[in-house]
């Protein structure tokens, strides 16, 4: 089940704190830390609501006490102590979103029939750049590769979606056969 307001309200009071303790970047760090980590069973656990708060706590400053600053310890012990760890992702994910919103960079999410060269990349950032809903802006582009597409690219900023893919013009001319409009006009 999704915590989205849960997750809004804890990421806000952690970004606050740290953006008023001067903190934004260790905490980010942090974050990183904890999210990159990736053991299935830690993670289960974190999040599960059998195990008990105080547990989770210790569990947690036995792991991550020598590598993460204060701030952070003491947030998720308030958040294990709150019964909220159930949210630690959405937490985790929601800060991230007021991070990158508070450096200015926008994340665009380009998709590829295969992996994109250094070629595309660089061609895809400089036609963003021009973007005036991406102006002043770093970009930050995430890369999927779906042979679906079977060739071009799909561009994603936010809701926008700019379809350049060869699937999109095969179903295009597709709608256009299916319509058939040249022969309504020959009657």
């Amino acid at each position: 089940m999704r915590q989205t307001k849960v997750a809004q309200r804890y990421s806000k009071a952690l970004f606050d704190l740290a953006l008023e303790t001067g903190k934004i970047e260790e905490v980010k760090h942090d974050l990183d830390l904890i999210k990159g980590l990736g053991h299935k069973d830690l993670s289960i656990l974190l999040v599960s609501p059998v195990v008990s708060g105080d547990k989770k706590t210790a569990i947690f400053d036995a792991i991550f006490s020598k590598h993460v600053q204060p701030l952070t310890a003491s947030f998720f012990k308030l958040v294990f102590t709150k019964g909220r760890s159930v949210a630690i992702n959405e937490i985790i994910e929601a800060y991230a979103d007021k991070y990158r919103e508070h450096k200015g960079i926008k994340v665009v999410e380009l998709t590829t029939a295969v992996e994109a060269t250094d070629a595309v990349r660089a061609a895809v950032a400089e036609q963003l750049k021009d973007n005036k809903m991406l102006a002043g802006k770093t970009i930050q582009l995430k890369e999927k590769v779906d042979a679906s597409i079977i060739g071009g690219l799909i561009v994603q900023v936010d809701d926008n979606l700019f379809d350049a893919s060869v699937r999109h013009d095969l179903q295009h001319i597709k709608r256009q056969f299916i319509k058939n409009m040249y022969v309504s006009q020959l009657g």
